[in-house]
């Protein structure tokens, strides 16, 4: 076969794995319950995502998911429920960072050690894990269909739980990320804030671990957020703009991955950057203007 041909078969086998749109109508049907997860997982990460950006928190986020991740592998390898070892994961490395890390400083310092500590663990629990490789593979990258019934119903209950408990501190958490230092100087429980925000952000990222996968997590929590801040500084317009970053990158994500034979975390984290590149440049077309007025 001469080498241009080879090429273009190559090219070729490359695009059919990336998008193939044949019986797009039978495969769309098969996954219902991953778009609705990610519609949900869109929305709540994206909300939660503005507190976490206004915190400094970014890299709380992926040390969660470590830890996330190896409960996640820990529970499939002794035959527990994966929704369940991925809370028990998250929660506790979550309240670790709440109640030891007060400070910046400290907060890295113990996000530094929990990353790597989790992410051994994790990858230990896989590789005694005897079962099927794309069950392990998916804990790290997600798996477009893995969401069954009983998944989605707890995964719609987390999520519920973390939108109510956000609306519920809205304000004194608004304060405290703005400035700690006022915010407990006029009575608001910084502490006890702080630490309720951890739980509910170990919350969103372990249900998120079972659709993106731990590696990244940051696509639906922070990216979202990122892009949202470089357009508006409305403490109303922004949550709503991230939201929204954050539903077209999940359910735009799954809607191509499903014509494709590759893992659904490379489309949602690409639709995710592009909309993040996008929010940059016309951020900064409209800054200067605004700047002039």
């Amino acid at each position: 076969m001469p080498p241009w041909k080879l090429a273009s078969a190559v090219d070729d086998g490359i695009w059919s794995r990336l998008f193939n749109f044949e019986n797009y109508g039978e495969l769309l049907g098969l996954v219902q319950n991953s778009i609705l997860a990610g519609a949900i997982l869109g929305v709540v990460g994206g909300l939660i995502g503005v507190f976490v950006m206004q915190r400094d928190m970014a890299f709380a986020v992926h040390g969660i998911s470590e830890l996330s991740f190896a409960g996640a592998a820990a529970a499939l390898l002794f035959g527990f429920n994966v929704v369940a070892g991925s809370l028990a994961g998250a929660l506790a490395a979550s309240i670790a960072i709440g109640l030891l890390g007060s400070k910046a400083r400290d907060r890295n310092s113990i996000i530094g050690v929990l990353m790597p500590f989790g992410l051994g663990l994790g990858i230990l629990f896989l590789a005694l894990y005897p079962g099927r490789s794309a069950n392990k593979f998916g804990l790290l990258t997600g798996q477009i269909i893995s969401v069954d019934d009983p998944q989605l119903t707890w995964l719609s209950v987390i999520s519920l739980i973390v939108l109510v408990g956000l609306l519920l501190i809205w304000r004194p958490l608004s304060f405290d990320s703005l400035d700690a230092d006022v915010a407990a100087a006029r009575g608001v429980p910084t502490r006890f804030v702080s630490l309720a925000f951890m739980v509910l952000l170990g919350l969103i990222i372990a249900v998120s671990v079972q659709i993106i996968g731990a590696l990244l997590v940051l696509a639906l929590v922070v990216t979202p957020a990122a892009a949202a801040l470089r357009l508006s500084a409305s403490p109303i317009v922004v949550p709503v703009i991230a939201m929204l970053f954050g539903f077209v990158s999940a359910v735009g994500g799954i809607l191509l991955a499903i014509g494709g034979s590759l893992p659904i975390s490379p489309y949602i984290t690409t639709i995710s950057f592009v909309l993040y590149l996008i929010a940059r440049v016309v951020g900064l077309r409209t800054r200067p203007r605004a700047g002039l007025r």
